[in-house]
């Protein structure tokens, strides 16, 4: 899959090293395609995407895309739109790698992941859906959290 990714730190509440956008921007090419081998629907949006924009946001913002786009109140961890964008709220990241005392780094690729298995065909409305999401998730996760991917993150 040849997919441009870009991925922008659109906030200053949590502090993201660029470092970090570059590392998550190369290991989110092995994310796509270990999703796609995941992938729920054959024909998903992932397989017909040539650009995959990535935005970290801050709470503020992550709640007033919640809502306007699923009419739900709050900050969430990760939006996924079909056409190729996935928002992932970094303040929420932060509180939910302490909470499960994960790195920072670690929660936001989980993230990336879950929005690109979003992508891929999953859902996660139902009980049985998130559990076949989870697993697939965090499988991808740990392939993808190699030594090398964390040492380009420890900054």
């Amino acid at each position: 899959m040849s997919l441009e990714v870009i991925i922008g730190n659109n906030q200053e509440a949590t502090e993201i090293p660029e470092s970090w956008l570059t590392a998550l921007e190369i290991v989110a090419h092995e994310a796509a395609d270990l999703a796609m081998e995941h992938a729920a629907a054959q024909d998903s949006p992932l397989s017909h995407l040539a650009t995959l924009e990535v935005a970290l946001v801050d709470d503020l913002t992550s709640d007033q895309v919640h809502r306007d786009f699923m009419d739900i109140e709050g900050p969430t961890d990760v939006i996924t739109f079909h056409h190729g964008e996935i928002v992932i709220g970094a303040e929420v990241a932060e509180r939910q790698a302490a909470e499960y005392g994960e790195p920072l780094a670690r929660e936001i690729l989980r993230y990336l992941v879950h929005g690109l298995l979003h992508l891929a065909g999953h859902e996660d409305a139902e009980p049985e859906e998130r559990a076949t999401m989870e697993a697939a998730q965090e499988t991808i996760v740990a392939v993808l959290w190699t030594a090398d991917l964390r040492a380009r993150l420890s900054t």
